[in-house]
């Protein structure tokens, strides 16, 4: 009889992606490894000084000249990298290096920060808890920052620039009156943000994982620790190459990022290191917790085995009258008395008292 078992489905960002550039192609080969997650690429510019802002809806990268000659500041948020012919357009409008054209549509990458002639390109993992379902949405976004604008990439239309559209749109005085610089920290503060939320949300699945496993027996509760600590592996990696990649740029002199401004990608870092030790503290305690499962599994053995010995040992003596009196001998004189069978028992019974209630004293029941 084939034998069902309810096992715990793998997270999409969990799964081996094969990599679609093959081995010699040149760099900058334009190949999409990620998931087609809207219908259409979806270009929205945000164009803002400390005055005034202005959003819009592009159809075509060119729209975007008379935001990009003027003194102000744009934000162009592109959602959807399934289409490499359209976002092309915008590459090559905005004089991409091949690299980052291959980076943002290899969705696979390491979270990392990268300098360029014109430009500095970051790469991070956006991880967000859907509040009704308590799944991990997981996808990446890429950030350019050039001289006068901001570009970023996501491959969902997921809202997780709304608060700093929302900033925007209120007149945040520092937003508003700081260089794209300051917004490209903004939009990464944001995403570390986010962090901390999925790490309340790791915290609340030990918690839980801890009461189930003290409330009693569940063979599928070694698969449940299994599952988090890869999701905790899985958030380490996109979390520490971060931090490395933040502190590097805090130390290193570059052309695009303000001095004034490197105290908030400063912060971030600090942000990074906090959410880093949550993590390390969380993966001790998922791996006592398979420790906890573990000696609670040979505890309830331990108890089986105890019952098991003191059943056998209890028979021992009762084994050995039967077998005293189960012998084919012609002169057994307790045989031949009216009352023999009864005593037998009688003895069998008060042996099995008299066990009883030596273990019962012993603590052994």
């Amino acid at each position: 009889m084939k034998k069902i078992t309810n096992k715990i489905p793998r997270p999409s960002f969990l799964q081996h992606k094969k990599r679609s550039k093959k081995p010699g192609e040149a760099p900058g080969t334009l190949h999409f490894t990620g998931e087609q997650r809207v219908d259409q690429i979806r270009v929205n510019l945000y164009d803002y000084d400390s005055e005034q802002l202005s959003e819009h809806d592009l159809s075509q990268i060119d729209a975007s000249k008379p935001y990009l000659d003027s003194p102000s500041k744009t934000w162009i948020n592109v959602s959807g990298l399934h289409n490499v012919d359209k976002l092309k357009e915008i590459w090559n409008y905005f004089e991409l290096h091949p690299l980052i054209q291959e980076d943002i549509i290899s969705t696979n990458q390491r979270a990392k920060i990268e300098e360029y002639p014109n430009h500095m390109f970051f790469v991070l993992r956006m991880m967000v808890v859907n509040e009704t379902t308590g799944q991990l949405n997981v996808e990446q976004v890429s950030i350019v920052l050039s001289k006068n604008s901001v570009l970023s990439f996501q491959e969902s239309d997921y809202q997780i620039f709304e608060p700093v559209l929302h900033r925007l749109r209120n007149g945040a005085p520092r937003l508003r009156s700081h260089g794209p610089d300051y917004l490209a920290y903004a939009l990464i503060d944001t995403i570390v943000d986010y962090y901390f939320k999925v790490l309340e949300h790791f915290g609340d699945e030990i918690e839980a994982l801890e009461d189930k496993i003290l409330d009693g027996f569940d063979e599928s509760i070694p698969e449940q620790i299994h599952a988090l600590r890869r999701k905790l592996i899985y958030f380490r990696k996109s979390v520490w190459p971060l931090r490395d990649s933040l502190n590097s740029l805090i130390r290193d002199e570059s052309h695009l990022i303000q001095e004034d401004n490197k105290i908030y990608y400063r912060d971030v870092y600090d942000h990074l290191v906090q959410i880093n030790d949550g993590i390390e503290n969380y993966r001790d305690m998922v791996i006592g917790m398979l420790d906890m499962y573990m000696s609670q599994v040979s505890n309830k053995m331990n108890e089986v085995m105890k019952v098991l010995t003191i059943i056998a040992t209890i028979f021992i003596p009762l084994t050995f009258i039967a077998g005293v009196y189960g012998m084919n001998f012609e002169h057994m004189p307790e045989l031949a008395l009216p009352w023999a069978y009864p005593a037998i028992w009688a003895l069998m019974v008060v042996t099995t008292i008299g066990m009883l209630f030596f273990f019962r004293k012993k603590d052994w029941l």
